[in-house]
């Protein structure tokens, strides 16, 4: 199932849809769409999941990505909609 992206980029809001069946998380997804190579983070990154907590791996991310110009990705909220009702 497709979510919707929010998020900001040198200072324009944006929207992108992701699906896990084309990005592993949605900071890939948000790389790709502005057209940012970030493979030499994806190595950084996985030598710092086999040493450290993810609370490391969490800071380096968010801290790379502010450097690259975003400053928020987030998923939308989804909207509930009870059985057997259908979006109009």
């Amino acid at each position: 199932m497709a979510r919707t992206i929010l998020y900001t980029y040198k200072d324009q809001d944006k929207t992108l849809t992701f699906s896990y069946e084309k990005h592993r998380n949605i900071h890939e997804a948000v790389a790709e769409a502005e057209g940012i190579d970030i493979s030499a983070y994806l190595k950084m990154e996985q030598q710092i999941e086999a040493i450290s907590d993810t609370k490391a791996v969490r800071n380096y991310r968010d801290n790379h990505f502010k450097k690259l110009g975003f400053s928020k990705i987030t998923l939308a909220q989804k909207e509930n909609l009870g059985v057997g009702k259908k979006k109009s």
